[in-house]
This record gives structure tokens, C-alpha cells and sequence, in this order.
């Protein structure tokens, strides 16, 4: 494998993505250290790439043996054929537990819900509605989605390029979209959390809290939701005089914002709700009216991060009131003190963790054993996340903890 390298133009544009996050928004250097003992079961070590777009390159390049991404993210390395699927999420160790794991959910401010809560149950009706577009019209959410992702071109990694369409459509189907808190995903919820004490990641509130549930989630706005849909019948709010920020980020798991923006004309003439672009010819709009019944409540203001922990820290500042956002960082935020709420699940399952084309992982048993060969021959794998505290970092190292693989963090 070669030495991990970024080119000039990669740290020139990480550097603009960094501007745009204030002071104390950004991520922590990751330590050089090992953060576990030597194991005889090998080491593995973890880049963390601040997003998911340099991954494909770094892969196609040998700079890193693989990478745990999103979608489509995941099936782009597949349909490029520079790499192979070695594991799903949904099997990634413990066995068993990750089966049908949640991946993303809606988060609120406190106060915001407290000042506005007409105008988030209205969106979040909107949510619940986008949602299950996606899931009777799966074809037609995979050309939108596309169209916001890439315009529809190509997506274009470094050296790498591949059909956004077809990479989408290939992605929706292993991700799960729905809006409902049942029984079985706060379990899973709570094995997240456990796995986060358990990788030392949360040591704040939610860690010591007697009562986590009460601590994470407010499902006010999800049961007013699905009433507004159930009763397809919604009340005007009154205008709000501040714009509205929503978080967001470039992956597929976020289709149903994709999808309400987009199709905007479908969701006003069905249920009286959209977000309306105020540009009508962007592929991927940045500001958006909030109507209800014809009448505009908000402006709103779409806001991509490379990251769910960058979410987190906007949202700390208030400078997001609402967001889509992984499970971990979400709990990582509340442990802190960040005043959010999980208001309901967007989507489940949707990770995946890529190896270079012809590599011998076709699962996680012959992925570890790879990486104890590799070790041995002393040149330990190297794993590209997208972030320390992503939802995808926190169930890799969980699973190399679970498997006794020793990790390392890879620097640039």
C-alpha cells in the first residue's frame, strides 16, 4: 500500500470546507497513538478523512485498503470496480446486533420546538410524507436524488467516475426509510449507545443519566405528524420572522429532503406542505420557502456538512435549528449538552465497508483475518472513515474492539 498522501488541490478544499465552520466547529485532531493495546489478533488503522468524497480516490490509489461510507458512497466503489463490498453494516459485529440498525434521525432544538412547535410538526408532516413517497415510488426518489447528488452526472471522485443514477438506485434498496420510533429501534438506539460508552466516545449526560429516553428524544413532533397525515389536514402557522437553518448531508440516506425539495409541487398539491426552491433551476436548491396551505411560513436555509459531528457542532451554536443527522452524533451531542432532541428516525441500515477489488474479505470473519495476515506481515490495513464520531466510525471501531483488533489513527 503506499504512504497516505493528499494532494495540494484536496488540502486546498478542505481547507475552504473547515472555513466555512466557525471557530471551535471544527473536529479535534485525532491522537497518533494507538487507542487500544497491541492484540495478537492484529492492529488496524483508521483515517479519518472529514467526509466521504476523497475515499473512492484514496482507494483507487492504494492509499488506504478500504473505507466505511454512506451511500452512495458504498456502491460507488462497487460500480466503479475498484472495490468490493466486504460487509453491510447490518453485519457487522456483534453478531445479531446490528441487523436492522438505525442510521439517521431528525434532531430539533429545544428551544426552537418550544418557540415554533406548529411550524415542526407541519415539517416534520412533511418528513413522514417524503418518506413514504420514497418507498411507493422508489424509481422516480432514485432520479431525484441523483439529479441533487451529482445533477445527474457522473459521480466523479479524484480519478474515479461513476452513473450517479445507477449508484443510486442501487443504494436505495439497502436502506430502510421510516419515521417510526417503534419498540424495536429504540432497542437498537440503545445498543448505539452502549456502544458508545463502551468505545469511551460519551462520558456526559446521556452516559449517566437514569433516565436516557427521557434524556434523547421528544416524539411530540412525530405523533403530530403522522395525525396531519392521517387527517390530511394542516393548520397555517404563523410566519416565522427569522430564516430557519436545516442541516443536512450529501447522502442518500437524506433522500426525503432531496425528495420534498425537489418534487416540492407533488407535497403542496397532495398535502398542502412544501419547500419550495427559490431558484427553481438549481439542481441542489440552498434556500427554500416553507409553505403551508399556499401561504409562505419560513424561509429556510438548506446547509450541507461533510459530516454528522459538524452538524452537531452548527447546531451547539445555534446556527442549525433543525437537522438530519446520524444516531451517534446525535447522542454524542446531547451527552455534551448540546440542547437538541431526537424527534423520530429518518432511515436505517445504509452503511457499507468497501476493500479494494480482489482483496480477501467477503465478510467480516475473512476481513479480520485479513487484517491479522496483514499485521503479521507488518503492514497493517488502513481504513478510511468519515470522521470521528460519525456513524460509521463508531460501529467500525466498535466491531474491530468486539472482533480484539487493535486500532490505530492514521494521520495525513
Amino acid at each position: 500500500m503506499k504512504p497516505v498522501k493528499i494532494a495540494a488541490t484536496a488540502c486546498i478544499a478542505l481547507a475552504l470546507i473547515l472555513v466555512l465552520f466557525t471557530t471551535g466547529c471544527t473536529q479535534p485532531s485525532s491522537p497518533s497513538a494507538s487507542t487500544t493495546a497491541p492484540s495478537a489478533n492484529g492492529t488496524v488503522g483508521i483515517l479519518e478523512t472529514a467526509g466521504v468524497g476523497p475515499m473512492p480516490s484514496l482507494l483507487a490509489t492504494g492509499q488506504v485498503d478500504g473505507y466505511i461510507s454512506w451511500q452512495p458512497v458504498v456502491e460507488a466503489g462497487v460500480e466503479s470496480n475498484i472495490g468490493q463490498v466486504a460487509v453491510y453494516s447490518k453485519d457487522l459485529p456483534p453478531v445479531g446486533e446490528w441487523s436492522n440498525h438505525p442510521q439517521n434521525v431528525f434532531v430539533v432544538r429545544k428551544d426552537f420546538y418550544a418557540q415554533n412547535p406548529d411550524f415542526v410538526n407541519d415539517f416534520s408532516a412533511l418528513n413522514l410524507a417524503a418518506t413514504q413517497y420514497i418507498n411507493d415510488h422508489p424509481q422516480e426518489s432514485a432520479g431525484i436524488v441523483a439529479d441533487w447528488l451529482a445533477g445527474k452526472q457522473n459521480f466523479t471522485y479524484g480519478n474515479v467516475s461513476v452513473s450517479s443514477v445507477t449508484a443510486v438506485n442501487n443504494a436505495l434498496p439497502t436502506i430502510e426509510f421510516t419515521n417510526d420510533p417503534s419498540d424495536s429501534w429504540m432497542s437498537s438506539t440503545s445498543d448505539f449507545v452502549q456502544a458508545l460508552i463502551g468505545i469511551g466516545t460519551i462520558n456526559g449526560f446521556v452516559k449517566n443519566s437514569s433516565d436516557r429516553d427521557a434524556v434523547l428524544y421528544n416524539f411530540q413532533p412525530y405523533q403530530s405528524a403522522a395525525a396531519i397525515i392521517a387527517a390530511k389536514n394542516v393548520t397555517t402557522p404563523a410566519p416565522l420572522q427569522n430564516t430557519v437553518n436545516v442541516g443536512y448531508l450529501m447522502a442518500v440516506d437524506h433522500s426525503a429532503l432531496f425528495v420534498a425539495v425537489k418534487d416540492w409541487q407533488y407535497f403542496n398539491d397532495t398535502y398542502g406542505i412544501a419547500l419550495k426552491p427559490e431558484d427553481l433551476t438549481k439542481a441542489k436548491p440552498d434556500v427554500a420557502d416553507f409553505l403551508v396551505n399556499g401561504q409562505k411560513v419560513a424561509t429556510v436555509n438548506l446547509v450541507p456538512a461533510n459530516a454528522g459531528p459538524n452538524l452537531m457542532q452548527l447546531a451547539a451554536t445555534n446556527s442549525l435549528q433543525m437537522s438530519y443527522v446520524g444516531v451517534p452524533p446525535a447522542i454524542s451531542a446531547i451527552d455534551m449538552g448540546t440542547p437538541i432532541t431526537i424527534a423520530y428516525p429518518i432511515d436505517n441500515l445504509g452503511s457499507g465497508l468497501v476493500v479494494a477489488k480482489g482483496a480477501p474479505a467477503q465478510d467480516w470473519q475473512s476481513f479480520a483475518a485479513w487484517a491479522k495476515e496483514r499485521s503479521d506481515a507488518g503492514k497493517p490495513l488502513v481504513i478510511a472513515a468519515p470522521g470521528k464520531g460519525s456513524i460509521q466510525d463508531v460501529m467500525l471501531r466498535y466491531a474491530l474492539q468486539n472482533s480484539g483488533i487493535a486500532i490505530t489513527e492514521v494521520k495525513v
